[in-house]
């Protein structure tokens, strides 16, 4: 028995072992960001449960407003000179979707349309029961958790979409909308329809509400697109469309950036295009929805649209929407669109 041999060192063991260290060394000191606690995180499915009960609340605030005086006052002048109302069922449902929301997830950043000039009177709105799924969405129980960071969330509402036609009895048009970006992409969107009351939802990359169809690609749809404009001031966009598309396009008329984008969703429609400046409350959750079907919404020069907290309200360029053929259609478009939408 030799005790007076060499020890050999094994190099691939100790490089490891060494790497090992350097881990835990590198996370005790901060190198690796891991929330403080389980505050710092937000469950997406939990969200999506949320936005449904509160677009719903939303709803039922949009349905009673009709039985009252609507108080109609003006926020003044869009950029084509239409007037932009808003009503006192725009603030009553800003407060239920905002204020459940926000006593709901308390670190959520939320952007609504509206302001209440005294949101002190809807600070006792009910936290929403994230556990309880819609019976009509019970889909959603089966789908799996997905934690992400609160910082990286903004929620976008939209109290009352169309409250132009809402003020004149087109109740058809009128939605309540939630949507959920993260880093400002638009991951989640719900959009309720108080009249009849149906709610449509769109998970990117996971799922779609069950009552949206499923819609077979016609490849001759883009001989004779079907278009959908503002009803509101369509301005040059129908002949804007006729000229890009052809002579056979056929333009309809509709409100309500919600509706139109559900109308392209639901296969009513094959393009839903709009020409100059629009808000992104307007967008988002119909922009969510309509990548969950494998969609698209960009702006005209085809960009995408970033929902980021800080970045400006508006988008400039004017939004193409489709479900299919997104890059033929916008290939026909001239990038710079003038004239009111």
């Amino acid at each position: 028995m030799n005790f007076g041999g060499t020890l050999r060192i094994n190099k691939f063991a100790c490089f490891t072992l060494g790497f090992i260290l350097f881990l835990i060394i590198y996370w005790r000191s901060g190198g690796v960001s891991y929330p403080s606690d389980k505050n710092d995180l937000i469950n997406i499915k939990s969200l999506l449960i949320a936005a449904i009960h509160a677009a719903e609340r939303g709803g039922k605030k949009v349905i009673e407003g009709k039985n009252h005086e609507l108080n109609i006052k003006s926020k003044g002048k869009t950029q084509e000179g239409a007037n932009d109302p808003v009503t006192d069922a725009d603030y009553a449902s800003h407060c239920a979707m905002y204020y459940s929301l926000k006593h709901t997830f308390p670190k959520l950043n939320i952007i609504s349309e509206e302001h209440s000039k005294d949101d002190s009177s809807c600070l006792n709105q009910e936290l929403i029961d994230i556990e309880s799924v819609p019976t009509e969405h019970k889909t959603i129980e089966y789908m799996n958790d997905e934690h992400v960071f609160v910082k990286d969330v903004t929620v976008w509402i939209d109290p009352l979409d169309a409250t132009q036609e809402y003020t004149e009895g087109l109740y058809q048009y009128v939605t309540t909308m939630v949507c959920v970006a993260i880093n400002g992409v638009p991951i989640v969107g719900v959009i309720h329809y108080p009249f009849p009351t149906r709610t449509y939802w769109g998970w990117y990359t996971k799922k779609a509400s069950s009552n949206i169809p499923a819609i077979q690609h016609n490849e001759e749809n883009k001989e004779h697109p079907r278009v959908v404009i503002s009803r509101s001031h369509p301005g040059k966009v129908a002949d804007i469309a006729k000229e890009a598309f052809g002579p056979k396009t056929v333009v309809t008329q509709a409100a309500g950036a919600g509706d139109k984008v559900m109308g392209v969703v639901n296969g009513s429609f094959d393009v839903y295009l709009h020409a100059t400046a629009i808000k992104k409350w307007d967008l988002c959750a119909g922009n969510a929805i309509i990548k969950a079907v494998d969609g698209k919404m960009t702006t005209i020069k085809g960009a995408d649209i970033d929902y980021s907290p800080n970045g400006n309200v508006k988008v400039a360029d004017g939004i193409l929407v489709s479900r299919f053929d997104h890059d033929y259609y916008l290939s026909k478009l001239p990038k710079t669109l003038t004239g009111p939408t």
